[in-house]
């Protein structure tokens, strides 16, 4: 008997006590840490997801083949979900975001709804359809960058003659994570338009704002009060040609970012928002936002205060730019 306790293992009676302590504290809902600890917080970081491309080339005809299954107004939101391969059946892309390509057809709408995730649109496919989001329409084209910022209303139409695609990145998975997403349904279908196409873009993206202007929004932050940063803006921007740059040639450049004048007309765009007006002649403002010559100047006088910003023409002329009371932006 002696000689069977001199030789028992002094570990293996160590491992039947704890296992025995864990079983009693499970019942407290309870867990030791150092038996995870090192698969919690680990060396170096470490990832469920997989690599995976999706070409759309080899996915599209799958993507118009669901209209021939469901409408957009039954789906609400007729999307195939892009999973990533290592996280099946938990509807997203990576541990914190969710994709899908949607599909609108002529004619669908897809009805007005917001929720407590944020959204953005690329779009992929298809030309003149729309997104409205807190009543500004917007008409859409492939590469064009829309945003729905959490808890702002939304809705998409297709007035055009051709299917839309478009890519949808959500943040559902963090969203959820944190227990927090819900959503609400508008009475109607579609919002009331109380802004036209590329307002603002036109308000809010010029770099100048009327004295007064209520960008409670913008001031505070939380979100992009640009609802469609265009791809004919865009590409302007990021990528200049290489000739000299004129005022009618940067204005035919960004066609579709906001205005609806002739290429390179030196016309005016009006904005109207939140009581204010901007008058901007298109060729005159954004050559001007591009290389203005000083800080803008203060003046007083008997007709109220204004303040100029001088800039220059590729010519040397100066264009001066004056904001008065009321909310006018001239030239």
């Amino acid at each position: 008997m002696a000689l069977v306790e001199d030789t028992a293992d002094p570990k293996h009676n160590l491992q039947a006590a704890r296992q025995a302590y864990y079983e009693r504290i499970s019942k407290y809902d309870m867990a030791p840490l150092w038996e995870k600890l090192r698969e919690l917080v680990g060396s170096e970081p470490k990832t469920q997801c997989a690599p995976a491309i999706w070409r759309f080339r080899d996915v599209k005809a799958m993507v118009m083949e669901s209209a021939e299954l469901i409408s957009a107004k039954e789906a609400e939101r007729r999307v195939l979900v892009l999973e990533n391969p290592a996280l099946r059946g938990q509807s997203r892309i990576t541990q914190t975001l969710y994709a899908g390509l949607q599909l609108i057809m002529p004619g669908e709408i897809a009805p007005a709804h917001r929720h407590t995730a944020s959204a953005i649109r690329l779009i992929i496919d298809g030309n003149g359809a729309y997104t409205s989001v807190e009543g500004e329409r917007t008409y859409m084209s492939p590469g064009d960058f829309v945003l729905t910022a959490n808890w702002t209303a939304h809705d998409h139409g297709n007035t055009s003659g051709r299917p839309m695609i478009w890519l949808d990145v959500l943040d559902l998975p963090t969203v959820n994570f944190f227990e927090s997403m819900f959503a609400e349904h508008l009475d109607d279908e579609t919002q009331t338009v109380r802004h036209q196409d590329g307002d603002s873009a036109a308000f809010f993206a010029s770099g100048v704002l009327p004295d007064g202007a209520q960008v409670s929004a913008l001031q505070s932050g939380k979100l992009s009060p640009v609802v469609n940063y265009t791809y004919a803006r865009t590409r302007s921007a990021i990528a200049p040609p290489t000739a000299p740059f004129s005022c009618a040639s940067r204005a035919r450049a960004q066609r579709g970012s906001g205005t609806r004048n002739s290429p390179g007309a030196p016309a005016t765009y009006s904005s109207r928002r939140h009581g204010n007006t901007i008058r901007t002649p298109r060729s005159v403002s954004q050559c001007c936002s591009r290389s203005p010559t000083g800080p803008p100047r203060k003046r007083s006088g008997s007709g109220g205060r204004s303040i100029e910003h001088i800039c220059r023409r590729r010519s040397g002329a100066p264009v001066p730019l004056r904001w008065r009371n009321g909310g006018t932006h001239e030239t």
